[in-house]
């Protein structure tokens, strides 16, 4: 399989590393926006940029009939123009908040676990996310993420990140050293707290996860997530 990488900062470097294990080759490490990408030598292009440049990344390489693999959070707000944009010219697109195996289980776990909770009463929730200083967004994707599978699945109708009435998520984002991630869920009540956490020991989980949704994409259309690559629906 042959890569195109888009954005070449540390998870760009440990997905280059990864992919040599795996028999891939990167043909393409584009870091700026005056390089040409070479989209007739790529089989995927996998993008963990930044959030400025991933619109036109991922609008080019489905123009150019590449299926592309994001990882780069932080805009989302321009999601529906690209999902409607790969129907149209009958792309591959797949975009995940957090790649890791062990995540994407725990978004599992933490939707059954609102589900259960949506009618005890007597519990607040919060949450909480830790990540490196140089991370540029606040709460993290994987924070929304995991706020979004607690609206769908109990009565919160919103997160913030001050708890500003019953029916918002309080989401509280630090960061700290070269933390890789960490998310915890909390329901609280004046008897006891029930706790669920992820935390990841490093990034090769990230970059495991990404190289692959680039094989599992392979000769597919559509929209995806990482439920799909790893049958959870």
């Amino acid at each position: 399989m042959k890569i195109g990488l888009f954005g070449y900062g540390n998870m760009g470097k440990m997905i280059d590393r990864m992919a040599a294990d795996r028999n891939h080759q990167v043909v393409a490490r584009i870091d700026s926006p005056e390089q040409k990408p070479p989209f007739e030598a790529m089989d995927v292009a996998i993008d963990f940029s930044q959030p400025g440049a991933a619109v036109k990344n991922i609008r080019q390489c489905l123009e150019n009939g590449v299926p592309i693999i994001s990882g780069t959070t932080g805009w989302l707000e321009h999601y529906r123009e690209i999902t409607e944009l790969c129907d149209q010219v009958g792309g591959a697109f797949l975009y995940a908040s957090n790649f890791s195996l062990g995540m994407n289980l725990f978004f599992e776990l933490n939707a059954y676990l609102a589900k259960l909770m949506a009618g005890i009463p007597g519990y607040m929730l919060r949450m909480t996310e830790i990540h490196h200083t140089r991370k540029l967004d606040a709460p993290s994707g994987t924070a929304i993420s995991l706020a979004e599978g607690i609206i769908a699945n109990s009565h919160y109708k919103r997160w913030g990140q001050e708890a500003l009435d019953p029916d918002t998520i309080p989401v509280k984002s630090e960061r700290e050293g070269d933390t890789p991630g960490t998310h915890q869920v909390v329901y609280d009540s004046t008897v006891d707290s029930i706790e669920i956490q992820h935390i990841a020991h490093n990034r090769e989980g990230f970059a495991l996860g990404a190289l692959l949704a680039a094989e599992w994409i392979q000769g597919k259309k559509g929209v995806f997530d990482m439920k799909d690559v790893l049958n959870l629906r």
